[in-house]
Order: C-alpha cells, then sequence, then structure tokens
C-alpha cells in the first residue's frame, strides 16, 4: 500500500508540473534536468534528433578545456580563416591563447576560432570530429553524432535535446568551461567581445552555456543557473520565445523541486538474520548520503536486496550490497552496505562440527 501511494504522488506530481505554464513554452524540443543527479524535470520530445546549430560548440569547447593547455599560443591557420557564419575575424598567422579562442567561440560564437581549435587539437577537422564523436559516446549521448566543430548544418550533424543536456551537465563540472561560459564580457587583442546569452543578464544565477542559430536548425539555447548550490540546466530547440522560456522553467524547477536527503550516511537502512551466529542479526549501514530533488507529496522508499539472511561468520564494515531508492516502482539511485559489526559462528555448532569429523 505504501508503495502505491509513493508511485501515485510521484505521479500526481508530474501531472501537476506539466499542466503548468512549463507545459506552454514555446520550444518544439526542451528539457530541464537537474544538476546534480540528472533528474529529468521537463522534457518534450527531449529524445528527437535535430540540427543543433552552434551549440556544437559546447563539445569542442569541452574538449579544449580536457585535452589542452588553454595558456598555449597558437598561430592562426589560413584553413581558420573566412569561415562561413558568425565570426571573430581571424586573421592568417595571428598569434593567440586557446582560451582567447575559447571566448571568441563561446561569446561571440565565432566559427572560425571554432576551426582553429579543432585544428590545433585534432589536427585537421575530421579528426577533431572523431575526437568529439568518441566523447560522446563516452558520455552515452546516443542521439548524436558531430562532423564539424561549429555546428553549421550538415546531413550527419544532429543531437537531441536529452543529449545536449547530459553533455552540459558533464561540462559545467570542468572549471575552466564554467568560467569561460559565464563570462559577460572580454577583452582579447583588439577585440570587444559581449556574451551573446542574455540570460547573464536577466536571470538569478544564471551561468551561460551556449546560444545557436541557423535557418535550418532554428533557435537553440542551452543554458545553466545555480541557485543556493543547486543547478538546473535547460535545452530548448526550434524555440522563438527562448528567453522568456529559459527564465519560467527555472523560476519554476527551482520552486517545485526541493533537494531532500533521503539517506544519511551511517543510516541503519535494514538487518540480515545471520545463520548459525552468535548474534541474531547484524544491520546494514549506509556507506553514504543520497540527495535527490523532490516535489510536494513525492514520498520515495527503500528497499534492500532479495536477500534477507547471511551466513556466519560475518565481519564488521564488510560489503552488505546496495539499497535502491525508488519512486513508486522506478529506482532512482541506491547507497552501498556495509555491516555494522562482527558476527562469529555460534561456538556450539564448531564444536559438533568438530567432533563429527575427528570424534572423541
Amino acid at each position: 500500500m505504501k508503495r502505491f501511494f509513493a508511485g501515485t504522488a510521484a505521479i500526481l506530481a508530474a501531472v501537476l508540473f506539466l499542466s503548468s505554464p512549463a507545459a506552454a513554452i514555446s520550444a518544439q524540443k526542451a528539457i530541464m534536468v537537474d544538476g546534480d543527479t540528472g533528474r529529468i524535470l521537463y522534457e518534450k520530445r527531449a529524445n528527437e534528433k535535430s540540427l543543433i546549430a552552434s551549440t556544437t560548440k559546447i563539445m569542442t569547447a569541452l574538449l579544449i578545456c580536457e585535452q589542452c593547455n588553454v595558456l598555449d599560443r597558437m598561430m592562426i591557420p589560413k584553413e581558420a580563416v573566412g569561415i562561413e557564419g558568425s565570426s571573430i575575424y581571424l586573421q592568417e598567422g595571428e598569434v593567440l591563447t586557446l582560451q582567447d579562442l575559447l571566448y571568441g567561440m563561446m561569446l561571440h560564437s565565432g566559427n572560425d576560432a571554432a576551426t582553429a581549435l579543432a585544428i590545433y587539437c585534432g589536427g585537421t577537422v575530421e579528426g577533431f570530429a572523431q575526437l568529439m564523436n568518441d566523447k560522446a559516446r563516452m558520455l552515452k549521448m546516443t542521439d548524436t553524432h558531430f562532423v564539424n566543430p561549429h555546428g553549421l548544418d550538415a546531413p550527419d550533424h544532429y543531437s537531441s535535446a536529452r543529449d545536449l543536456a547530459i553533455l552540459t551537465r558533464y561540462a559545467m563540472k570542468n572549471p575552466i568551461f564554467a568560467q569561460t561560459v559565464s563570462t559577460k564580457s572580454v577583452r582579447i587583442g583588439n577585440r570587444s567581445l559581449t556574451n551573446h546569452n542574455k540570460l547573464l543578464w536577466r536571470v538569478d544565477g544564471a551561468e551561460g552555456v551556449k546560444t545557436g542559430y541557423t535557418k535550418a536548425a532554428g533557435r537553440i539555447l542551452v543554458s545553466s543557473a545555480q541557485r543556493q548550490g543547486r543547478r538546473l540546466i535547460v535545452v530548448t530547440i526550434e524555440d522563438g520565445n527562448d528567453w522568456m522560456d529559459h527564465a519560467a522553467l527555472y523560476e519554476q524547477g527551482f520552486a517545485s523541486y526541493q533537494p531532500c536527503q533521503i539517506v544519511t550516511k551511517g543510516q541503519i537502512l535494514g538487518h540480515l538474520q545471520v545463520f548459525g551466529g552468535a548474534q541474531e542479526e547484524v544491520a546494514l549501514v549506509a556507506q553514504e548520503d543520497f540527495v535527490y530533488p523532490l516535489a510536494a507529496g513525492e514520498e520515495p522508499v527503500v528497499r534492500l536486496s532479495q536477500k534477507t539472511m547471511v551466513f556466519a561468520p560475518v565481519v564488521e564494515d564488510a560489503d552488505g550490497g546496495y539499497a535502491y531508492i525508488c519512486l513508486g516502482d522506478t529506482p532512482i539511485g541506491k547507497v552501498s552496505l556495509r555491516y555494522d559489526r562482527t558476527v562469529e559462528q555460534q561456538q556450539q555448532q564448531k564444536e559438533n562440527r568438530w567432533h563429527r569429523w575427528f570424534g572423541e
């Protein structure tokens, strides 16, 4: 009965959220996720493959931050000059740091900056695209494929709202990436750049990330916001009202879901019978905290594995398996368990076994 009510509460909470103003957003495809846990707080056709325009540069920037020293300087090759679309107007032979080029790519959406970075890191644009796809597979971005570092339209270049959220959640854990995309304005050489992401000025706690647009792809926006230590990530695709939609989703997401500590490290989550032990049972102790965002009325339950007993001897702090946290019948996480004490075999059983084997 308790499981029934927990599941019902989760469903009602979801219905209330989806029937709220969030459901009226203009985006054709969208998602909002909790940055810490990855919980999906809102979605709309989130798994559909789409052109993603300059939000491609999130992956480009991430790879540069992970695989290169951003203080390195590079000479701009002719292959990076005069690239179609948005540009910071690089000149062949110009020398800039990789960090300068990151600013040019993520604040001003320079396709030329993206191309220069790709050549520096991957040797060629094609070689860098392979690195992008390798990273996408590692992150389990199953609806994504890259052919260039900037996002100009190509038949085999696509992603989904869900995959862009996975990528951004991961990328925002990189301090160089996070610092770059949250920068409002910067000067590199004789260029003065202002971030195209208007949310940095309009939304409390906004951390930027990336805008995107082509005529075929429409307006795309990937953003992140953090309040009181909580981070939410929003992705909208084909959205003519993206600034207001992101602002509305953040207000609703932060208000409707609150982080709740469901399990505390050291908490006893259950007991197992000890067969043949000097004591009858042993406690199972959580080895970590488990915090998860919950809507009003949601009641998660903690379930142990099917094991109900263990054979003696039991050693204190040995692996006791896992406890699974569920909303209704859906697992939302697990915590590892340890035994709280040592339980020796019952002495009489040891003696009986000795007599049976060796006699008097």
